[in-house]
């Protein structure tokens, strides 16, 4: 049976823990073309914050910005970002430039795997016919493609790579067997061998779409429970003690899966003349929750007789997800937005970023000591386990009178909160 030589192509969230499970097995090499990106894992260091030290040098990896060295492996994992466009068209650049390079390096005989989120047709009808342009090989003859979905949850210890099943295809029998046989040796929960390499694409994207669209259906019932006078939490632990009912949550759908893979869907769909009215009506509500939670904002402020451009909100957590430091994508910089464009002073403070350089449109302190007095308003965005230092009191002592906050995940408790005086609500 051929050795496999293994390189992970793209070291972010995606790629770094899965170069740094390959490298608990044997030797595997790691690239990127971000050379401070490299220097940094090079000794050990993981700028996103989901790998210690130890756990990276423990690997046996090589890391190295020269696309040369490609050459030397056969295994080539693919895991670059697939995001979209402004106008929610889907971005392939970064896939088609991986394709590109890795094509140029690669050795006959090299399987390659892409594992970046796509819609159906991706790996075979773009990918591939650019590989074969950029090395002068032959798809199927010289080479072989596949593709094995991430699901990569950052900042999740349980559901690690080891012990989530993988989903794996290849463009013929003998590469999906080969491509299980390597994922195998670090994947515990086992593999899953899809049928084809469309089949495990779309396996990929409508995992984050089924998300979506749950999410989208608890937040359109919060709408409407406010209406109706009733605390949407309260009404889905009262559902929740049915058997067969899912619980999931309200809140704002920001991040690199749940709010950009349906894009992937709807944007074939789109092309083969079906309009996916289910997947872009849920991608609308959420989208828009970032206005109903200054909505809310502005309601608590007007109860309370405050003029709104005299008003100073306190934005608490603004990373996509919580105890992440990552805002890319975060619907926490929307609701900043429309703070201000109603005429509201606003700070944002996220302890999580500390050392970065982060454009929020706001100042962004990542010491509450540093926060200050005076705010009439506190958003509770991205709710990280770091706040569980601050109390609503401590809160309270840096607001004015009549103060308000809109605590999107109910990360604090609303009695509490009245006892306080102060005006709460949430999703």
């Amino acid at each position: 049976m051929k050795k496999r030589d293994i390189c992970v192509v793209g070291l972010g969230y995606v790629g770094l823990p899965l170069v740094v499970e390959f490298g608990k097995h044997g030797p595997a090499m790691g690239f990127d073309t971000d050379e401070r990106r490299i220097a940094e894992l090079q000794k050990g260091i993981d700028a996103n914050g989901e790998l210690p030290k130890r756990e990276i040098r423990q690997s046996k990896i090589r890391f190295t910005k020269d696309p040369s060295d490609i050459g030397s492996r056969n295994f080539v994992i693919v895991c670059v970002p697939t995001p979209i466009d402004r106008h929610k068209i889907p971005d392939l650049s970064h896939l088609e430039s991986a394709s590109e390079l890795v094509g140029k390096h690669m050795a006959k005989g090299t399987i390659v795997v892409f594992e970046s989120t796509v819609y159906p047709g991706v790996t075979e009808e773009i990918c591939a016919p650019i590989l074969e342009r950029a090395s002068g090989l032959t798809c199927g003859r010289d080479f072989k493609i596949g593709y094995s979905p991430e699901r990569v949850n950052p900042a999740d210890k349980e559901h690690t790579i080891p012990n989530i099943v993988k989903v794996v295809s290849g463009m013929d029998k003998a590469t999906l067997n080969e491509v299980a046989r390597v994922y195998s040796a670090i994947v515990k929960a086992g593999v899953y061998k899809a049928p084809s390499i469309k089949t495990a694409e779309a396996a990929k994207v409508i995992e984050n779409i089924q998300r979506d669209l749950n999410i989208a259906l608890m937040n359109e019932l919060s709408l409407i429970f406010e209406r109706l006078n009733l605390k949407t939490s309260e009404v889905l632990d009262a559902a929740a003690t049915k058997w067969n009912f899912h619980r999931y949550y309200p809140g704002l759908v920001g991040g690199h899966c749940i709010g950009v893979d349906p894009y992937y869907l709807t944007h074939k769909a789109l092309e083969l003349g079906y309009h996916p009215r289910v997947i872009l009506a849920g991608r609308e509500i959420n989208d828009n929750m970032s206005r109903h939670v200054v909505a809310l904002a502005v309601r608590g402020l007007n109860q309370a007789g405050k003029v709104l451009k005299k008003s100073k909100a306190l934005v608490m957590g603004v990373t996509f997800k919580e105890n992440v430091a990552d805002t890319r994508n975060s619907k926490i910089g929307d609701v900043i937005t429309e703070l201000k464009a109603s005429g509201i002073k606003t700070v944002a403070f996220d302890p999580l970023l500390e050392g970065q350089e982060v454009h929020l449109g706001a100042p962004l302190l990542t010491e509450f000591d540093r926060v200050g007095k005076g705010y009439d308003v506190v958003v509770v965005g991205t709710p990280h386990q770091a706040f569980k230092r601050i109390s609503l009191r401590t809160l309270k002592e840096r607001m004015k009178r009549k103060p308000v906050i809109v605590d999107i995940r109910e990360f604090y408790e609303r009695e509490q909160a009245e006892k306080l005086g102060m005006t709460y609500f949430s999703l």
